[in-house]
Protein backbone atom coordinates (compact mmCIF):
# COMPACT_ATOMS: atom_id res chain seq x y z
CA UNK A 1 0.00 0.00 0.00
CA UNK A 2 1.25 3.58 -0.66
CA UNK A 3 1.42 6.36 1.59
CA UNK A 4 -1.72 8.28 1.32
CA UNK A 5 0.42 11.41 1.63
CA UNK A 6 3.14 11.21 -1.14
CA UNK A 7 1.40 8.77 -3.57
CA UNK A 8 5.21 7.38 -3.97
CA UNK A 9 6.55 5.21 -1.44
CA UNK A 10 5.43 2.31 0.48
CA UNK A 11 3.44 2.66 3.72
CA UNK A 12 5.45 1.28 7.23
CA UNK A 13 4.12 3.46 9.76
CA UNK A 14 1.07 4.01 11.37
CA UNK A 15 0.47 7.35 12.23
CA UNK A 16 -1.54 7.81 14.95
CA UNK A 17 -2.37 11.44 14.13
CA UNK A 18 -3.94 10.52 10.84
CA UNK A 19 -5.31 6.93 11.64
CA UNK A 20 -3.98 5.66 8.84
CA UNK A 21 -0.59 4.31 7.65
CA UNK A 22 2.42 6.77 5.95
CA UNK A 23 6.11 6.47 4.67
CA UNK A 24 9.19 6.98 6.49
CA UNK A 25 9.96 9.75 4.75
CA UNK A 26 6.86 11.45 5.36
CA UNK A 27 6.87 10.40 9.00
CA UNK A 28 10.36 11.72 9.27
CA UNK A 29 9.79 15.51 7.37
CA UNK A 30 6.28 16.07 8.21
CA UNK A 31 6.49 15.58 12.01
CA UNK A 32 5.26 18.48 13.62
CA UNK A 33 5.44 20.51 10.93
CA UNK A 34 2.48 19.37 8.72
CA UNK A 35 1.92 16.34 11.31
CA UNK A 36 0.10 17.13 14.52
CA UNK A 37 1.43 14.64 16.39
CA UNK A 38 0.19 13.34 19.65
CA UNK A 39 2.81 13.39 22.33
CA UNK A 40 2.54 9.75 23.06
CA UNK A 41 3.81 9.02 19.51
CA UNK A 42 6.00 6.43 19.32
CA UNK A 43 7.94 7.67 16.40
CA UNK A 44 8.14 11.00 17.69
CA UNK A 45 9.46 10.40 21.35
CA UNK A 46 12.48 7.97 19.36
CA UNK A 47 12.88 11.14 17.07
CA UNK A 48 13.59 13.44 20.23
CA UNK A 49 15.55 10.45 22.31
CA UNK A 50 17.84 9.29 19.30
CA UNK A 51 18.38 11.74 16.79
CA UNK A 52 19.68 11.21 13.59
CA UNK A 53 23.03 13.17 12.55
CA UNK A 54 21.19 14.21 9.89
CA UNK A 55 18.69 15.66 11.62
CA UNK A 56 20.93 17.11 14.24
CA UNK A 57 22.86 18.75 11.62
CA UNK A 58 19.94 20.07 10.02
CA UNK A 59 18.58 21.44 13.32
CA UNK A 60 21.63 23.40 14.04
CA UNK A 61 21.54 25.08 10.37
CA UNK A 62 17.61 26.00 11.11
CA UNK A 63 18.91 27.43 14.30
CA UNK A 64 21.79 29.50 12.84
CA UNK A 65 19.54 30.82 10.48
CA UNK A 66 17.23 31.94 12.14
CA UNK A 67 19.26 33.77 15.28
CA UNK A 68 21.12 34.95 12.89
CA UNK A 69 18.60 37.12 11.72
CA UNK A 70 18.43 38.21 15.48
CA UNK A 71 22.43 38.78 16.27
CA UNK A 72 21.95 42.43 16.10
CA UNK A 73 18.40 43.02 17.70
CA UNK A 74 18.09 44.74 20.73
CA UNK A 75 16.33 43.21 23.75
CA UNK A 76 13.06 44.14 22.63
CA UNK A 77 13.11 43.70 18.81
CA UNK A 78 14.71 40.23 19.58
CA UNK A 79 11.33 39.99 22.04
CA UNK A 80 8.86 41.07 19.02
CA UNK A 81 11.11 38.97 16.03
CA UNK A 82 10.17 35.73 17.92
CA UNK A 83 7.23 36.80 18.75
CA UNK A 84 6.55 37.42 15.00
CA UNK A 85 7.81 34.19 13.78
CA UNK A 86 5.64 32.45 16.59
CA UNK A 87 2.51 33.87 15.04
CA UNK A 88 3.43 33.20 11.89
CA UNK A 89 4.15 29.68 12.40
CA UNK A 90 1.30 28.74 13.78
CA UNK A 91 -1.22 31.04 11.73
CA UNK A 92 -4.16 29.20 9.81
CA UNK A 93 -6.13 31.41 7.73
CA UNK A 94 -9.36 28.84 7.69
CA UNK A 95 -10.95 28.40 4.11
CA UNK A 96 -8.75 30.64 2.47
CA UNK A 97 -5.51 27.99 2.15
CA UNK A 98 -2.27 27.90 3.53
CA UNK A 99 0.03 30.80 3.05
CA UNK A 100 3.38 30.19 1.19
CA UNK A 101 6.85 31.85 2.13
CA UNK A 102 6.12 34.96 -0.50
CA UNK A 103 2.81 35.82 1.46
CA UNK A 104 5.15 36.44 4.75
CA UNK A 105 7.58 38.42 3.01
CA UNK A 106 4.87 40.57 1.60
CA UNK A 107 3.00 40.88 4.99
CA UNK A 108 5.79 41.75 6.64
CA UNK A 109 7.14 44.27 4.16
CA UNK A 110 3.80 46.28 4.05
CA UNK A 111 3.02 46.08 7.77
CA UNK A 112 6.32 47.24 8.42
CA UNK A 113 5.96 50.34 5.88
CA UNK A 114 3.06 50.71 7.95
CA UNK A 115 4.66 50.98 11.06
CA UNK A 116 7.37 53.65 9.46
CA UNK A 117 4.63 56.05 8.26
CA UNK A 118 2.85 55.59 11.55
CA UNK A 119 6.27 56.51 13.34
CA UNK A 120 6.32 59.90 11.49
CA UNK A 121 3.03 60.88 12.63
CA UNK A 122 1.33 60.03 9.28
CA UNK A 123 -1.86 57.16 9.13
CA UNK A 124 -1.53 55.25 6.16
CA UNK A 125 -2.41 51.76 5.34
CA UNK A 126 0.13 50.19 3.32
CA UNK A 127 -1.41 46.72 1.46
CA UNK A 128 0.24 43.74 0.67
CA UNK A 129 -0.19 42.40 -3.56
CA UNK A 130 -2.47 39.08 -2.41
CA UNK A 131 -5.12 38.69 -0.48
CA UNK A 132 -3.68 36.00 1.49
CA UNK A 133 -0.85 38.38 2.66
CA UNK A 134 -3.30 41.05 3.07
CA UNK A 135 -5.54 39.16 6.00
CA UNK A 136 -1.95 37.90 7.49
CA UNK A 137 -0.93 41.07 7.91
CA UNK A 138 -4.02 42.54 9.70
CA UNK A 139 -3.83 39.64 11.82
CA UNK A 140 -0.09 40.31 12.61
CA UNK A 141 -0.70 44.26 12.76
CA UNK A 142 -3.34 43.09 16.01
CA UNK A 143 -0.73 41.00 17.38
CA UNK A 144 1.67 43.64 17.19
CA UNK A 145 -0.82 46.56 18.47
CA UNK A 146 -1.79 44.71 21.56
CA UNK A 147 1.78 43.54 22.27
CA UNK A 148 2.75 47.26 22.78
CA UNK A 149 -0.19 48.75 24.28
CA UNK A 150 1.77 49.45 27.48
CA UNK A 151 5.16 50.76 25.71
CA UNK A 152 3.06 52.01 22.11
CA UNK A 153 4.62 55.68 20.57
CA UNK A 154 6.73 56.09 17.74
CA UNK A 155 9.85 54.26 19.06
CA UNK A 156 7.71 50.76 19.39
CA UNK A 157 6.34 51.47 15.62
CA UNK A 158 9.94 52.11 14.73
CA UNK A 159 10.96 48.61 16.52
CA UNK A 160 8.27 46.32 14.66
CA UNK A 161 9.15 47.88 11.87
CA UNK A 162 12.92 47.03 11.96
CA UNK A 163 11.95 43.38 13.00
CA UNK A 164 9.04 43.05 10.36
CA UNK A 165 11.64 43.66 7.35
CA UNK A 166 13.93 41.30 9.32
CA UNK A 167 11.26 38.50 9.11
CA UNK A 168 10.53 39.37 5.41
CA UNK A 169 14.30 39.23 4.41
CA UNK A 170 14.74 35.80 6.67
CA UNK A 171 11.74 34.73 4.63
CA UNK A 172 13.03 35.70 0.63
CA UNK A 173 16.49 34.34 2.13
CA UNK A 174 15.42 30.70 3.25
CA UNK A 175 12.94 30.87 -0.05
CA UNK A 176 15.80 31.50 -1.88
CA UNK A 177 17.80 28.50 -0.83
CA UNK A 178 15.54 25.76 -1.25
CA UNK A 179 12.97 24.80 -3.76
CA UNK A 180 9.72 24.77 -1.80
CA UNK A 181 6.67 27.79 -1.45
CA UNK A 182 6.95 26.90 2.26
CA UNK A 183 10.47 26.17 3.30
CA UNK A 184 10.98 29.27 5.57
CA UNK A 185 7.53 28.14 7.40
CA UNK A 186 9.14 24.57 7.42
CA UNK A 187 11.85 26.20 9.11
CA UNK A 188 9.88 28.14 11.91
CA UNK A 189 7.61 25.21 12.44
CA UNK A 190 10.96 22.86 12.97
CA UNK A 191 13.09 25.51 15.22
CA UNK A 192 10.65 26.65 17.47
CA UNK A 193 9.16 24.33 19.71
CA UNK A 194 5.39 23.90 20.25
CA UNK A 195 3.77 22.10 23.42
CA UNK A 196 2.55 18.37 22.36
CA UNK A 197 -0.30 16.77 24.49
CA UNK A 198 2.02 15.37 26.98
CA UNK A 199 3.74 18.61 28.15
CA UNK A 200 2.75 21.00 30.25
CA UNK A 201 2.27 24.62 28.56
CA UNK A 202 4.14 27.76 28.84
CA UNK A 203 2.52 29.20 31.81
CA UNK A 204 4.88 32.65 31.54
CA UNK A 205 3.59 34.08 28.33
CA UNK A 206 6.86 34.18 26.46
CA UNK A 207 7.76 33.11 22.94
CA UNK A 208 8.44 29.29 22.27
CA UNK A 209 11.73 28.19 22.41
CA UNK A 210 14.49 27.82 20.21
CA UNK A 211 15.20 23.77 19.75
CA UNK A 212 19.39 23.94 19.61
CA UNK A 213 20.66 20.83 19.36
Amino acid sequence: MKCRLCGLRKARRSCPALGYQICTVCCGTKRLTEIKCPGDCPYLTSSRDHPPAATLRRQQRDAESLVGSVRDLNERQSHLFFLVASFVSGYEPGDLGSVVDSDVADACRALASTFETSSRGLIYEHRPASLPAERLAAALKAVLLEAGQQQGGSAYERDAAVVLRRMAQASEKVAGEEASPRAFLSLLGRVLRKPVDNEAPDQTGATPRLIVP
